[in-house]
């Protein structure tokens, strides 16, 4: 029980006593007067006193006798007031005990009302009660009934009529209408609960999903670092190891210098690209020239390396696109060539980059000894190009097959890039 029910069982129980008091006093007052009443109930004791000594009268004194009922109802009512103290932090545990209690206390207030008019200043109690104690849908029905046995209460002989009009015409209605309203308030609190439920639920979704989240960006970040680490510093240190036994093998030094500084060039450029690749940024060559430039330098680069004649060629008009689809189709021309160099065996090999209007294509195609694409493989090649090609909303397709060479395409969307979008926005603003 809380402090505020603690209080105001005590303020409703003082609230019915003080209302029981005045009404027993202004009782008093308007049955002939003070003085008389009192005098007949001092006789009244004085009777029942003498009885119990033995020297009992026959027959009732005339003040006894005229004695007004309502001392023995307003005792009865006093009595039966007292256990709202105790209901009152109940009411919601003992809801029949509660509405028994208030039926018979409110008969009581309305049969002191019939003795008495000053009585009605009591029955007012089952307003206040009606709405502390009695349940949400039955409210309207006790403050309703409260006045209905109020008006009851005062009716003359010849008031039934009016009085069965009021009640079938006001007092139903007005009970039917608490009835209604208190149920569609159960229901708004059933919905407001269940609300609270989902909301709660949804809560919880929604972390569980951020959690999900993070964990797939923590996935998205390790397949992308391991991605960049394989098509930059994996693949250079191949190199760099090629140059290095080229190196051994050679037998002037001129050859063997050759070799020596090439591998030391791949080294530099392995460990900008690793630094580049930790700090997401783009890969250096597409930092100061479009696609089709750093492919063709990548390519003239790596035929000079590997010593396989590569033909390079760019159809279609050249777009600036996102950094996404750039970088994209560089790293899997990069990890086709660096495939070619390590597994091939090929003598030549072609790079074809084209514009088809909205589609940006890649082929790479060599002659050397192909694979079986359908076997699961090893390494990381392969399925990181799908990754990436996947990730900018493209598709990768390989055709190979074992002693004929190897074919992929990459196809993406031609995504432009955010400084063209915004010119093609104002421009279209412009013209409009």
């Amino acid at each position: 029980m809380s402090r505020l029910d603690g209080r105001e069982r005590w303020a409703y129980l003082g609230l019915a006593y003080t209302l029981l008091t005045a009404s027993m006093i202004a009782a008093a007052l308007m049955d002939g007067g003070g003085p008389s009443t009192l005098s007949r109930l001092a006789e009244l004791i004085t009777s029942w006193l003498a009885g119990l000594g033995g020297s009992a009268t026959t027959g009732a004194s005339p003040g006894v006798s005229a004695l007004p009922p309502w001392p023995v109802l307003a005792a009865a009512a006093a009595v039966w007031t007292a256990p709202i103290a105790f209901l009152h932090p109940r009411r919601d545990a003992r809801r029949g005990l509660v509405v028994a209690h208030y039926l018979i206390l409110i008969v009581l207030a309305g049969a002191l009302a019939a003795t008495s008019p000053a009585f009605v200043v009591f029955a007012s109690i089952g307003y206040p009660l009606a709405i502390a104690m009695l349940p949400a849908r039955l409210v309207m029905a006790g403050v309703t009934l409260t006045a209905v046995v109020s008006v009851a209460a005062q009716a003359g002989p010849g008031d039934h009529v009016t009085l069965l009009t009021v009640t079938a015409g006001v007092a139903v209605p007005l009970v039917l209408a608490g009835w209604y309203v208190s149920a569609e308030h159960d229901k708004r609190r059933r919905l407001v609960e269940r609300l609270r439920a989902a909301m709660a639920e949804n809560a919880d979704l929604h972390g569980r999903l951020l959690d999900q989240a993070r964990q797939a960006g923590v996935l998205d970040e390790r397949h992308r670092v391991a991605g960049e680490i394989h098509d930059t510093v994996a693949q250079d240190l191949v190199a760099v190891i090629g140059q290095i036994d080229a190196a051994g093998r050679a037998t002037q030094d001129t050859a063997r210098s050759r070799h020596l500084d090439q591998a030391a060039q791949l080294a530099r450029r392995g460990l900008a690209e690793a630094r580049r690749s930790v700090q997401a940024l783009r890969p250096e060559p597409l930092e100061h020239a479009r696609l089709p430039e750093a492919l063709g330098r990548m390519a003239a680069s790596w035929s000079r390396v590997s010593g396989v004649h590569l033909a390079y060629e760019v159809t279609g008009t050249p777009v600036a696109l996102s950094a996404d689809v750039e970088t994209t189709l560089f790293r899997v021309a990069q990890e086709a060539l660096a495939n070619v160099a390590k597994h091939a065996n090929a003598s030549r090999a072609a790079l074809t980059l084209s514009y088809i209007d909205e589609l940006l294509l890649l082929d790479i195609r060599d002659d050397g000894a192909g694979f079986a694409p359908q076997k699961p493989a090893d390494g990381f090649g392969l399925d990181g190009m799908r990754q990436r090609v996947r990730g900018v909303g493209g598709t990768l397709e390989i055709e190979s097959e074992p002693g004929h060479g190897t074919a992929i395409a990459a196809a993406v969307p031609a995504i432009p890039a955010q400084g063209m979008i915004n010119e093609t926005m104002t421009s279209g603003k412009g013209d409009g």
